[in-house]
């Protein structure tokens, strides 16, 4: 039986599952931008260094922009360190345009 832990993922994928865990998002969107950014600064040939995420999540209610998006790097933190080059957030609670 193979362990599915071991199996390399996208880094999207880790990203919102990552989100999922911490923000328990009631939306949640992972966009790898990195081919956009091909041959630029902190692109390092994988083809997972730069993101946009949209995340709607109850735990932003109250929170300035500031916060939310420390949030949000509180929970990527290591892969920020280490794989992210690049991430542009856009996080708000529900109701919120």
């Amino acid at each position: 039986m193979i362990d599915a832990s071991t199996i390399p993922r996208p880094l999207a994928d880790v990203i919102a599952a990552r989100l999922t865990e911490a923000l328990a998002p009631s939306a949640l969107a992972v966009h790898n931008e990195s081919g956009l950014h091909a041959g630029h600064a902190g692109d390092d040939g994988t083809g997972e260094t730069h993101f946009r995420v949209e995340v709607e999540s109850s735990a932003f209610a109250g929170l300035s922009r500031v916060a939310r998006q420390r949030l949000v790097n509180r929970a990527l933190a290591d892969l920020l360190a280490a794989r992210i080059h690049a991430l542009a957030i856009r996080a708000r609670a529900p109701g919120e345009g």
